[in-house]
């Protein structure tokens, strides 16, 4: 049976990460008087954006939470996290994944990104990496194009939609968070990659469903010389 199609999760798996994304999110609850630590945001990590934030809030027995708060917040989450990907200097891929890409196109594999972020946020961090402008993707899906996002596989399934691929089993989904884990194993994909040089842990992946964990996306060539595709 062989591989149609991968599924690569953006920031921590794909993009350089520093805790952006987490130090972003810090920052906005904060602006609303809501404190709370980076390990607290890495729990959130992979999920859609609103979630993220009304489970933060849930998390700190917020008074008073309702959709226009969570909106609100999100609002300033996504303007600060556009600006970011517009504007900081370091934003950019990890190491190798041009060149994976790249390998998958050779070999007849689609490559789609999906992703915890909204359109907005995700077309100017896409733009700075160039991947559409070089056709090295052949889709992307943003949780704001979905009834669910993570942990749930409605964006893969997008993707396939996207791409024309029909057998899930033809799919391979690579993220860095138990989210994505999740969302490929309930997807029923033909592999689930952890990425371990992301927002978790080999440690902590290893307690997460998976079929292989890697430390860097280029070692995703190694385990297809092993397996047929």
């Amino acid at each position: 049976m062989g591989i149609e199609l991968f599924v690569f999760d953006l920031a921590g798996t794909t993009v350089r990460d520093n805790k952006d994304v987490h130090r972003v999110l810090k920052d906005t609850m904060e602006i609303f008087g809501i404190s709370i630590s980076i390990e607290e945001a890495n729990e959130v990590m992979g999920i859609p954006k609103p979630e993220a934030i009304k489970l933060l809030l849930q998390d700190k027995n917020y008074p008073g939470i309702s959709p226009e708060l969570i909106s609100h917040i999100h609002i300033e989450f996504v303007e600060r996290m556009t600006s970011f990907y517009k504007n900081d200097a370091g934003v950019g891929e990890k190491e190798g994944v041009t060149e994976t890409f790249l390998a998958l196109k050779h070999l007849g594999i689609k490559v789609a990104v999906d992703t915890g972020f909204n359109r907005q946020i995700t077309d100017p961090l896409l733009d700075r990496l160039g991947w559409k402008r070089n056709k090295l993707i052949d889709a992307s899906v943003t949780s704001d194009e979905v009834d669910h996002g993570r942990p749930f596989p409605d964006l893969i399934y997008r993707a396939m939609h996207l791409t024309g691929v029909s057998d899930v089993k033809k799919v391979v989904k690579v993220g860095d968070t138990p989210s994505d884990l999740h969302e490929g194993t309930k997807a029923g994909c033909k592999w689930v990659v952890g990425v371990t040089s992301g927002a978790f842990s080999r440690t902590q992946l290893e307690l997460e469903p998976h079929t292989h964990l890697i430390d860097q996306i280029p070692d995703l060539l190694q385990i297809l010389e092993m397996s047929p595709i």
